[in-house]
């Protein structure tokens, strides 16, 4: 073949195992075979539209075999394929689909309506209606199903994802068919996926994790990825009985919900070989909840810039390393230096710092950005800080920008943050700095409480006396009914400051 990228992995891997199931959603199956057949005739499809080698194809809308097939059907034509996050405003959607240059939408019925708005804003040249019978079906029903061989390089771009955007605007993030396949590679020595592999896509796959971290991974070893297409935890656990799931991903929050539900006692969860949970610092008391049905609990960290794996902690140091995210994933080289660029000793705090083939190309028409983002011929600047200890494993303290400077001393939130989780009535938590005449900055903590449970400003500070140095207890406690978080779990911190970071 001479296409060397991501598009061409539906007929390498049906040239291999055609009648095994490659996609499981809403009672559907649809076997290697049959997607390489489909997303053939959408490549057709694509191209008698107009799709051309490097244009953007956008795609709006839920796990679903056509997110699938769109990113597969761009990938063949040597098109690159834009995931857009559904939880977007109108707006922000033009915004990110104006600066990437993307003439042509997919897009499901259960954003007609955010469709409707983003025309005020933005018009597309073509848009294709996944539920449309005249639309997306009848494109393919249409269709050849005769192989397409455009001559696609390792270093192509494959995909653009913006990140959130949490100063100024989202950065459009290249990732080339290299990237993607070698942070694939990293996953599937860390992880024994095997082939008979069911995996839960819980997570939206137009962010990084479940896309590139879990579906792509179970795609290259030829196993079964069952499609939420929105995460219920009571559907997620029954999901995990029928299909008998033995991989899924998921960020903290819904790791904490599933062992907050009512079937959480009763359900069989037998299948289950790996869990794996990234996206936000985990607490310690969620990895030994599921540590204590005899489930491996694994964790790592990365970041869309990495494609995203970068650190990860393996199945035997999980209770060992508790709390780490763990050492360098097989293909890529992770530093934590202090300012003056040498590495930090063990205990002290220092900025990640990331290489290796997973690293992204750079930033979408930012070429300043893109060379401030790294340092010292290719290393990738995280902005996260972390300790590494005298085994190599990597603790990550926080980002930098969240940290809390009160009185000369450097606090940093996810610390505290680990601490509340341990008080029985706090299910979700954030601290933020707010002003202070006396110390510049002080924290307060953002709680939201266990359903039924009950818990007084006094007696959770109470609580972090004794287990914390005396300046890092918050000053003050809000107590909440939920904590905003974006699409892929991560706690909208600048939401927070907003409503509650003034003294």
């Amino acid at each position: 073949m001479r296409n060397q990228g991501v598009g061409s992995w539906p007929a390498r891997r049906a040239r291999m195992s055609p009648e095994r199931a490659a996609l499981i959603a809403d009672g559907r199956t649809e076997t290697y075979g049959q997607l390489r057949d489909r997303v053939y005739r959408l490549a057709h499809a694509l191209q008698n539209l107009g799709v051309r080698r490097r244009d953007r194809v956008a795609y709006l809308g839920p796990n679903h075999p056509a997110f699938v097939e769109t990113m597969f059907a761009a990938g063949v034509l040597g098109a690159v394929i834009l995931p857009l996050n559904t939880r977007l405003a109108a707006p922000e959607l033009a915004y990110i689909v104006a600066d990437a240059g993307a003439d042509l939408l997919v897009w499901a019925p259960e954003l007609a309506e955010t469709v409707s708005a983003l025309h005020q804003h933005r018009p597309f040249r073509t848009e294709v209606a996944v539920g449309d019978p005249g639309g997306y079906e009848k494109l393919i029903a249409d269709a050849s199903t005769d192989p397409i061989d455009e001559p696609v390089g390792a270093d192509d771009i494959c995909m653009i994802q913006y990140t959130s955007g949490t100063s100024g605007h989202p950065k459009g993030v290249m990732l080339s068919h290299a990237n993607i396949a070698w942070n694939c590679y990293n996953l599937l020595l860390d992880i024994d996926v095997a082939s008979d592999e069911v995996t839960l896509v819980s997570a939206p796959m137009f962010h990084t994790a479940a896309l590139n971290q879990t579906f792509l991974p179970t795609f290259l070893k030829g196993g079964t990825a069952v499609l939420m297409s929105a995460f219920s935890p009571q559907r997620a656990l029954d999901l995990i009985t029928e299909h008998r799931v033995t991989w899924m991903f998921g960020v903290p929050a819904m790791f904490q919900a599933i062992a907050q539900s009512a079937g959480w006692a009763a359900a069989d969860l037998s299948s289950l070989r790996t869990l794996m949970c990234g996206g936000a610092p985990v607490p310690e008391p969620l990895i030994r909840t599921y540590h204590e049905r005899g489930l491996t609990f694994l964790e790592g960290y990365g970041l869309t810039e990495a494609s995203p794996g970068a650190l990860f902690l393996r199945a035997e140091d999980s209770l060992r390393k508790i709390g780490s995210a763990g050492t360098p994933c097989f293909f890529t080289d992770v530093r934590v230096i202090a300012p003056d660029g040498t590495d930090v000793a063990p205990g002290e705090t220092g900025e990640v710092i990331i290489q290796g083939p997973n690293v992204m190309a750079g930033y979408w028409k930012l070429p300043d950005a893109t060379t401030d983002a790294f340092y010292d011929h290719g290393w990738l600047r995280s902005g996260d800080a972390a300790t590494v200890d005298g085994d190599g494993f990597v603790y990550i303290v926080d980002r930098i920008k969240d940290m809390i400077i009160s009185g000369g001393e450097n606090i940093y939130p996810a610390e505290i943050e680990q601490a509340l989780y341990r008080h029985p009535a706090v299910a979700d938590c954030a601290v933020i700095g707010i002003p202070d005449q006396r110390w510049g900055e002080v924290g307060r903590a953002v709680v939201a409480l266990r359903p039924g449970a009950s818990a007084t400003e006094d007696e959770i500070l109470g609580f972090l006396a004794g287990k914390l140095a005396k300046y890092k207890i918050p000053k003050s406690v809000v107590v909440v009914q939920a904590l905003p978080h974006n699409a892929a779990g991560k706690l909208l911190k600048g939401v927070l400051r907003e409503r509650y970071g003034a003294d």
